[in-house]
């Protein structure tokens, strides 16, 4: 009969000599895992991920305001956003100066609106009929004049100077200043985003119009065809854009964003020999 310690030690040997067997089972090897990892990644390949796509640009709540009116023609109503004709570039003479705090710096260059004479029955027009407008150009703060007594533009009013010609749709010009509400609108255009391009072979400017959708843009890029990959561009002044990088000899695509955060990407939207102040038309929001 055995002793009880020989047992326990022939009990030890025997796990000893099976559990690396067990381990070497239970373990894949490494190329194992290689074939497992090709397999899932061959497989994924040919996963078509749903497309996750912002919606469109909705109008936006009804808010109160006061609007004025102002002298211009159509090469001057674009000022401060750098459109060079507002009617031939679409935009007609339905244009408004936004005071600073709706103009945010520029951003708002391209913004549609939508805008009622309300609250003031001695002038507004019978029905109040509304009156579409686009975001070209700032009325600037006068701080020499108190807000509620000629300074109409200074902060933190949310004030609107619309051009003359368009001002009598909603009431008559005796009344100089008017009660509104106005919202945001979506932008309906004719055609794709328009870029025109100014400067020279050292400093490069791009002027971004005719955007639909929500209208006004927040960051614009530049590609080539060939050494140029993605760069951001900086806003120049208004709907102009700038950038120190080479883009001459090159097939230029854009990518531009508007405030909803959606994007469109115009590709190739240039010959490899595009002029400076021509213009070059791309994809628009849908």
């Amino acid at each position: 009969m055995a002793s009880p310690l020989k047992s326990i030690l022939a009990t030890l040997l025997l796990l000893a000599i099976a559990l690396p067997d067990c381990q070497a089972k239970s373990k894949p090897s490494l190329l194992g895992k290689q074939a497992i990892h090709h397999a899932i990644g061959r497989q994924a390949n040919h996963i078509e991920l749903p497309k996750r796509h912002k919606p469109k640009f909705r109008p936006g709540p009804w808010k109160k305001a006061h609007a004025t009116f102002y002298e211009g023609g159509s090469g001057t109503f674009g000022g401060a956003c750098n459109y060079k004709d507002v009617a031939g570039e679409g935009y007609g003479m339905n244009t408004v100066a936004l005071s600073s705090v709706l103009f945010r710096n520029g951003q708002a260059c391209g913004a549609c609106f939508e805008i009622k004479c309300a609250d003031s029955p001695q002038w507004c027009k019978l029905g109040q009929p509304s009156l579409f407008v686009t975001a070209t150009d700032h009325c600037p703060p006068n701080p020499s004049l108190p807000n509620d007594n000629g300074g109409w533009c200074n902060v933190p009013r949310e004030h609107f100077d619309i051009a003359k010609p368009v001002f009598s749709q909603l009431a008559g010009y005796k009344a100089g200043i008017i009660p509104i509400q106005y919202r945001r609108l979506p932008c309906k255009k004719q055609g794709g985003i328009r870029f025109t391009i100014l400067g020279n072979p050292w400093f490069y400017q791009v002027i971004v119009w005719n955007v639909g959708g929500a209208g006004d843009v927040v960051s614009v890029q530049v590609k080539g065809d060939d050494k140029l990959k993605w760069t951001q561009m900086e806003r120049d002044w208004g709907a102009t854009w700038k950038t120190s990088a080479i883009l001459h000899g090159e097939s230029l695509s854009f990518r531009v964003r508007a405030s909803d955060k959606r994007y469109s990407t115009s590709w190739h939207v240039t010959p490899k020999n595009w002029q400076f102040g021509q213009t070059y038309e791309g994809k628009n929001f849908k």
